[in-house]
């Protein structure tokens, strides 16, 4: 059946749609564990991208796996598929000239690694929250680590799941050294360029 899926060649393009949004459009990923700051931090950043008439979405993990993902599992195939479905999301929202901000654990490098193919290396910008476990575990807001702990959460990423920090990412944030203002401060530094766009 996949053969006869032939893609439509329309004739409005990423960069028209950029244009009229008068900013460049790409994807800010974070990761990190989960009680990183992560979604904190993406929270603050997409509020200050408004403020300067920046067209934002913002993709968490727990809403996209309550709606869109709400049939995957936690078991490492299932994270992987987790993250390639937000990664052709995010491709098409870009394709729509949005900055787009997604806040996910994905502990996995090759699934990182597809999400940039997906969207194009030029489109990404890698955030690695690398905010200490013993920190994580310590805000624990959601009762998510005690839980894991227990027993009562399998594939748990940092207590029984792996977590594959990234080797190379384009920031890298400890909330324990930096707080939240000044992360959104790093980060706009660093892409300002790209939001410029074509200009």
């Amino acid at each position: 059946m996949e053969e006869n899926v032939v893609p439509h060649n329309f004739s409005i393009t990423q960069a028209e749609r950029s244009a009229l949004k008068n900013h460049g459009a790409f994807l800010i990923w974070f990761t990190g564990l989960s009680g990183s700051g992560k979604s904190t931090i993406a929270n603050v950043l997409e509020k200050e991208l408004i403020s300067q008439n920046i067209h934002t979405y913002l993709l968490d993990g727990d809403n996209v796996r309550k709606g869109l993902n709400n049939n995957l599992s936690f078991s490492p195939e299932d994270r992987s598929e987790n993250i390639r479905r937000i990664a052709e999301v995010s491709n098409l929202m870009v394709d729509a000239g949005l900055v787009v901000l997604a806040s996910f654990v994905s502990p996995y490098r090759e699934d990182r690694e597809n999400v940039k193919r997906i969207v194009g290396y030029d489109n990404f910008v890698e955030i690695f929250v690398n905010t200490p476990i013993e920190e994580c575990e310590r805000r624990d807001v959601k009762g998510l680590y005690e839980k894991a702990r227990a027993g009562e959460i399998k594939n748990f990423t940092g207590v029984n799941a792996p977590y594959e920090a990234p080797m190379a990412p384009d920031i890298e944030i400890d909330t324990t050294m930096v707080s939240v203002d000044a992360a959104v401060a790093i980060i706009l530094k660093t892409i300002k360029k790209k939001l410029k766009g074509n200009e």
